[in-house]
């Protein structure tokens, strides 16, 4: 009985630790994925195109800095997953409005 308790214990605390080294660092790919979309979309037009999709992506963007100049690595990662969301939407968005007109 004592062996099996052991081997539950320690796959228990293997599993634990795995979850937990996961979240413990700075979500700096996030963010730079969610910085790249914010500007490829502005770069496809979604500025006049998505101006409201994009201008959540860039909220969602300065909200996940905060947290992560805070601390809140979580929550900076899940912001910065949502702003990238909203920026490929938002270019998504323009880029089937067509070319946008040379100035």
């Amino acid at each position: 009985m004592q062996r099996f308790s052991s081997r539950v214990l320690a796959t228990w605390l293997l599993l634990l630790a795995a979850g937990l080294a996961g979240c413990a660092g700075a979500p700096m790919q996030e963010m730079s994925n969610a910085r790249q979309a914010v500007k490829a979309a502005e770069q496809a037009g979604a500025s006049q195109t998505a101006p409201e999709l994009l201008a959540e992506a860039n909220l969602l963007l300065k909200t996940a800095r905060e947290h992560l100049y805070q601390g809140n690595y979580r929550d900076a990662r899940d912001e910065a997953e949502l702003a990238r969301t909203k920026a490929v939407e938002a270019r998504r968005v323009a880029e089937q409005a067509g070319p946008r007109p040379n100035p």
